[in-house]
């Protein structure tokens, strides 16, 4: 480590489509640089995890370098590696964890693999600040929707719930395309639910008053497709707007829901949510009305911090140097199903 109080940690995540490379110090962002593979991906209505790799492999070395620049800092300043070792896509976390282990190797500094969820946790103190011990956390995105209960992050994640079939992203991603709207669903039916009703179809709530943590989104899916297949199929025009926004309310209101039952079952006041579906702007807006309602504190990252990043794990990263957690092997593997209560590897 060199002399600073707060050493400067890079962070490099491959988990899915997008290449991400953050630089911070202690819970400063110096650099989030993304090299994203989206439009690859869109004509296939989803992400092909071959196209992935094979992107991560060429924009690494060339994004690195773009947040060394962003950040003023050279490749002797970095006091520290962490690197998304799961859950992701097998092969786009080999490509960074490979890529992390050799920059430790070659820079002569500490390897951190961190855990993808963990880290949309530790990513909010970028912006707020320390997180409250213990914290609720509520993630939601393409591949997860899951409930956290967070005494500390850099070391004690306990599962308190998560989705039984689709998650919620990838319930938005389908419902798009049922739609005719293009790929990532989210932010297009989030746009197309602004002119719309959420109570102008009476859509399903998984799993709404079973007592569980869970979430189900795939019969949510279903009655959406079923719905406009029948609106279609007697010539009537769909309202897309309409479905858009009463969809999108079915989602919210039940990842809502749950997170209050499991701040209300642990007795704690503080909610974060992270995760790409985070940036969702009716997510946002009755989470903190549920939360004002219920005097719990919420914390929700700007969205450019939502979605998969580099800084999110340089985040995490910084917190297992700060608490003095003992580095990774240089032989860790990547990880695909790696549970979130394995914050580090």
């Amino acid at each position: 480590m060199s002399g600073r109080d707060e050493p400067i940690v890079l962070g490099i995540e491959t988990s899915c489509d997008e290449t991400g490379v953050g630089l911070v110090r202690g819970h400063t962002l110096l650099a989030n640089t993304i090299a994203s593979s989206m439009e690859e991906h869109a004509r296939f209505g989803g992400v092909v995890p071959e196209v992935a790799s094979r992107a991560h492999l060429e924009a690494m070395a060339p994004t690195v370098e773009s947040a060394l620049d962003k950040a003023g800092l050279r490749f002797s300043d970095i006091d520290a590696v962490a690197v998304t070792a799961g859950p992701g896509l097998a092969g786009a976390l080999l490509v960074g964890v490979a890529a992390a282990k050799a920059y430790a190797l070659g820079l002569g500094v500490p390897l951190y693999g961190v855990n993808h969820l963990a880290a949309h946790v530790a990513v909010d103190q970028l912006e707020h600040g320390p997180l409250p011990k213990p914290c609720i956390a509520l993630l939601v995105s393409g591949g997860h929707s899951s409930l956290l209960l967070v005494p500390d992050v850099a070391q004690d994640v306990i599962s308190l719930g998560s989705t039984v079939d689709d998650a919620a992203g990838e319930a938005f991603d389908k419902v798009a395309r049922v739609l005719g709207l293009p790929f990532p669903g989210g932010p297009h039916i989030d746009r197309s639910a602004t002119s719309g009703s959420g109570t102008a179809i009476a859509f399903p709530r998984g799993k709404y008053d079973d007592g569980t943590l869970d979430f189900s989104f795939s019969g949510l899916k279903t009655a959406v497709a079923r719905w406009v297949e029948a609106r279609t199929a007697s010539g009537e025009t769909v309202p897309v707007a309409d479905v858009a926004a009463s969809f999108q309310e079915a989602v919210v209101d039940v990842l809502t829901r749950k997170a209050l039952q499991a701040c209300r079952r642990y007795d704690v006041k503080d909610l974060l949510i992270g995760g790409g579906v985070a940036a969702n702007s009716r997510l946002r807006a009755l989470a903190q009305e549920r939360c004002d309602a219920a005097g719990v504190r919420l914390r929700v990252p700007r969205p450019g911090l939502c979605t998969d990043n580099g800084a999110m794990v340089a985040a995490l990263g910084s917190e297992l140097v700060a608490a003095g957690i003992r580095p990774s092997a240089l032989d860790i593997p990547a990880d695909s199903s790696l549970p979130v209560t394995a914050v580090h590897v």
